[in-house]
């Protein structure tokens, strides 16, 4: 079997109620299902689902985050009704879609605490999506702190999921990014530093039991392990006394070492990537993501590419499985 842990969806009832939100949320949105039908629909979701033996989906809620366009009073109603959409699915489908990650409304800290709750003790959920950052601020401030612990002690994980707009300039000269970089770098970028700010806030420290899968095989971490080892290693060494503030930690372990602990999903393309975010995070932290339907042929891409991606990597039948399977059903804790 081969469990896609990171495909994205947007449920009927989900997409009509955010087509009312506003103009501008409306306009974006249906913008996103003319380009990407299969968001929506499922016959063609199954479809290319089929061209795949033993291929099942355990769904995400598509960006961006709801309180990128809903206010504090709105998106814990949007997220109710996504989170209730997709337990719906999975029920209606069970050999399709194995379980989902319930989407929460960041922008209000006292719903999306009790949205968590009803969604895994009422609705099944396996655990939660969030994005690297909520409205430009950072993870790792302390009001979304009671989050991460309430996801540690449920032990389900977090799907982090980056986010980074157009209007996030190249150059501080400028108002826009061009030539859509916002996404192409500014996205693995927004990760890599989404997870370095919670390594640096100890997180991993006050919480050892947290899980937290990247989107992208981890975005820049595997590729600059020289920086995130010896680099961090020495951090401050270079830094005026008067910038001592900006780089004292206290954390337990190497930089590094926290890094390894982040789970990462496949969702890059070439074996070259592949092997590289693998190698960093090791056999047990890596599970099979596809990123479907964001692709150019409409979701059937990606789907195939990272499968011949992992498939074309220098790995034991057992680590394989791992990857395809059992990482992913010990994150969810659903047995074979």
């Amino acid at each position: 079997m081969k469990i896609d842990i990171f495909p994205h969806i947007f449920t009927q009832g989900y997409y009509d109620r955010m087509m009312t939100v506003s103009e501008a949320a409306a306009k974006y949105h249906k913008n996103r299902v003319r380009d990407l039908p299969m968001l929506v629909d499922l016959e063609m979701r199954f479809k290319v689902m089929d061209q795949h033996e033993g291929y099942t989906q355990f769904l995400t809620l598509a960006g961006p985050g709801i309180e990128n366009f809903c206010d504090p009073k709105v998106s814990p109603e949007l997220a109710r009704i996504a989170n209730d959409g997709m337990a719906e699915l999975c029920l209606k489908y069970p050999d399709r879609f194995m379980g989902f990650a319930a989407s929460l409304p960041m922008n209000n800290m006292d719903a999306c605490l009790k949205e968590v709750d009803r969604a895994i003790t009422q609705l099944g959920a396996r655990g939660v999506q969030i994005f690297t950052n909520v409205n430009g601020r950072p993870l790792d401030e302390v009001e979304f702190r009671p989050l991460f612990k309430k996801m540690a002690e449920y032990d389900f994980p977090i799907w982090l999921h980056p986010a980074r707009p157009a209007t996030f300039p190249d150059y501080q000269n400028e108002s826009h990014s061009r030539y859509e970089l916002w996404w192409v770098f500014g996205w693995p970028y927004e990760s890599s530093i989404a997870m370095s700010r919670l390594v640096f806030t100890g997180i991993f420290d006050e919480l050892p039991n947290l899980k937290i899968i990247t989107h992208h095989l981890g975005a820049m971490i595997p590729y600059f392990e020289g920086r995130i080892g010896p680099g961090l290693d020495i951090l401050g060494s270079r830094t005026p006394a008067h910038d001592k503030h900006l780089w004292e930690h206290s954390l337990k372990q190497r930089p590094i070492d926290y890094f390894r602990k982040f789970y990462a999903d496949t969702a890059v393309s070439g074996p070259g990537a592949m092997e590289c975010g693998i190698a960093f995070f090791g056999v047990d932290n890596v599970v099979y993501g596809s990123d479907m339907p964001f692709d150019h042929e409409g979701g059937a891409f990606n789907v195939r590419e990272t499968m011949r991606s992992l498939d074309c990597c220098t790995l034991a039948p057992s680590d394989r499985v791992k990857i395809y399977e059992t990482n992913a059903r010990k994150l969810i804790k659903i047995p074979r």
